[in-house]
């Protein structure tokens, strides 16, 4: 019988945790699919406060626009490293774009979170780091009333001397993602992938990861 060639199929984006890639597979299952290491939602390819945004946006984005993120998948793949920033830097982004635009009770749980993070970065430097304060201070100038909460709540000792952020911190990231996501406004999916497309980039910079090669998926032989 002659044979007959077909190509094997990629995953497909949706949201959740999938067993195997036929199932579907969210952005860090499809991730560990393109590195070639054990099917998982965690792997080991990319940072973890990276991997933690990308689950949640993927999570949240609608079935429409979640087809967007793919091309953004190869960049995470050998995205890691241990620089201490890179948690901060994923957090003040995050919670910047969410700041201005949520509820007025995620507001202030946001503005907390904002101000620890203000202090936080005030002991970096770098391209990033500057970039980075200067996102966070105008979004909490765009929340003045958030930010005055936040600093009656916590007492200005607290804020001074703030809690080190955890590695991933999926509190504030969560809070975020779900503040953009409910959001009253008219393009919740943009920003959220505006919001992860800079996280990468800015992370990058950061971690200079290696280029690692992709295995390529061949054609399968039915």
């Amino acid at each position: 019988m002659q044979g007959v060639y077909t190509e094997q199929l990629l995953p497909v984006l949706s949201p959740g945790r999938h067993r195997n890639p036929r199932r579907g597979a969210c952005f860090m299952e499809y991730a560990s699919y393109l590195a070639g290491l054990r099917w998982s939602d965690h792997p080991s390819c990319t940072h973890p406060s990276v991997a933690a945004l990308a689950r949640l946006v993927n999570d949240v984005t609608s079935d429409e626009a979640r087809s967007r993120l793919t091309a953004l998948i190869p960049s995470v793949v050998g995205l890691v490293g241990n620089d201490p920033r890179v948690p901060l830097i994923v957090s003040s982004l995050a919670a910047s774009s969410a700041l201005p635009i949520s509820s007025e009770i995620r507001q202030r749980a946001l503005a907390a979170g904002l101000l620890r993070c203000e202090r936080l970065l005030a002991g970096s430097s770098g391209p990033v780091t500057d970039r980075t304060r200067a996102t966070v201070r105008a979004a909490l100038d765009r929340a003045p009333a958030a930010e005055a909460w936040a600093r009656a709540f916590e007492g200005e000792d607290s804020v001074t001397r703030p809690r080190p952020i955890a590695i991933s911190d999926e509190a504030i990231l969560r809070a975020s993602v779900i503040g953009i996501a409910e959001a009253c406004i008219l393009d919740p999916d943009e920003r959220l992938v505006r919001l992860l497309t800079k996280v990468i980039a800015e992370t990058s910079e950061i971690l200079r990861p290696q280029r690692i090669s992709v295995p390529t998926r061949m054609p399968v032989r039915v």
